[in-house]
């Protein structure tokens, strides 16, 4: 049997290691709310069987989820890596007075989340220069590179900026009215997937006529 903890941070090797049969153990943490986004991620530990991680991947497969399947074990794993560079981003432009957080919240919501709801980073690049994801580094890496220096400082998402999002969040949406903006969210999610899978079945049906 797999053993398979959910957890968002640890390591699987911070808690596995002294078990006898560590290597049927590894994480799988899935991305919120779990019973509505398809993705989990698969982290295993340095002694995790080749043979667990790949059973791991088609139970998740076969009950409709969508598997990453992480080769080592890091910190934050994948999805919480790459959703802190975009939140310490987003508060460091608030916290700086470059954007309110509602325009912060509009570039993704009405902007880059759009293409991200069916393409990965790497696929819209490579969809976003004539010759492909090596033409689009070799035109554009010049402007990160001026960029990237200057998000080095680390923003205490805790200080100050709080103060200015809480007041701009509960501007927005008051506290009491939360949980009914969160199965607003879920029915959203519902419906984008439904879009999603009636789109794949309509492109899938075109290209064999």
């Amino acid at each position: 049997a797999v053993i398979a903890s959910s957890t968002s941070a640890l390591l699987p090797s911070k808690f596995t290691d002294h078990l006898q049969g560590r290597h049927r153990c590894l994480v799988v943490h899935p991305i919120n709310p779990p019973y509505l986004i398809p993705a989990a991620e698969v982290v295993p530990a340095p002694w995790t069987s080749t043979e667990t991680i790949e059973r791991t991947r088609a139970f998740l497969v076969d009950a409709g989820h969508a598997p990453l399947v992480m080769k080592h074990e890091l910190d934050g794993f994948i999805m919480n890596r790459l959703q802190g560079a975009l939140l310490e981003e987003a508060f460091r432009l608030v916290a700086d007075g470059y954007a309110s957080v509602e325009d912060v919240d509009i570039g993704i919501r009405d902007g880059l989340a759009l293409r991200w709801s069916f393409m990965g980073p790497f696929e819209t690049i490579d969809l976003n220069a004539p010759g492909g994801v090596r033409d689009y580094v070799e035109r554009y890496q010049a402007i990160y590179d001026n960029i990237f220096p200057q998000m080095l400082r680390r923003v205490d998402w805790a200080g100050e900026v709080i103060e200015t999002v809480e007041a701009d969040r509960r501007k927005h949406l008051p506290r009491e009215s939360l949980g009914e903006r969160q199965v607003w969210r879920d029915r959203r999610l519902m419906a984008l997937a439904a879009h999603k899978k009636k789109s794949s079945s309509e492109l899938l049906i075109r290209f064999f006529l």
